[in-house]
């Protein structure tokens, strides 16, 4: 840490410019393919001496996935995945917020896809602090989870003429956050 620890604690935006969310999924069980969600935001408390008392909310826009292929996109879109016409945005509220040893944390919290809550657990490293350019003070953080997609109704598959499946149930989720605290209100 390159501050002094106290003076982390406060209240931090995601800085989405900054910031990636990304997944990756067997495809026909032997390749990963990967994305990305492109709009998101995210607000946060971090008490650094007391981490029980942080907190952290993200908003997916569902619509803005990104695996680079536009076929597929749209296919991930429809209501054969995540139903985004009637489901557009994805959210995590943490629920827990506890260290793990050294700089790391794990954050529980309840995940929302397709209006699906379950509770999940992110495994974050707290990466750094410093005061950017433009007098920003930042934190970082990255992280991953995996979840199972047919969990929150994302169930499309297809069977394979050698066995198994298309697509794996495994969802690896991989987090980048970058987060500016917030001007303190008097």
């Amino acid at each position: 840490m390159t501050t002094a620890t106290a003076s982390l604690t406060g209240h931090y935006t995601v800085d989405a410019a900054h910031s990636s969310i990304n997944f990756g999924i067997r495809h026909v069980m032997v390749a990963k393919v990967r994305g990305s969600f492109k709009d998101f935001a995210g607000t946060g408390f971090l008490d650094i001496e007391t981490p029980s008392n942080s907190t952290l909310e993200l908003t997916i826009q569902a619509t803005s996935i990104d695996t680079g292929n536009n076929d597929r996109d749209a296919h991930l879109r429809s209501n054969d995945f995540f139903s985004m016409e009637e489901f557009p945005t994805m959210t995590f509220v943490s629920k827990e917020f506890a260290a793990a040893g050294g700089n790391t944390y794990k954050v529980t919290g309840d995940l929302t896809i397709k209006g699906i809550s379950k509770s999940v657990t992110i495994d974050l490293d707290f990466t750094g602090d410093a005061v950017d350019p433009y007098g920003n003070n930042r934190i970082g953080f990255e992280g991953s989870s995996s979840i199972d997609r047919t969990d929150f109704g994302v169930n499309f598959n297809a069977a394979l003429e050698t066995g198994g499946v298309m697509l794996g149930e495994k969802i690896s989720l991989e987090f980048d956050i970058s987060a500016i605290r917030n001007a303190e209100v008097a």
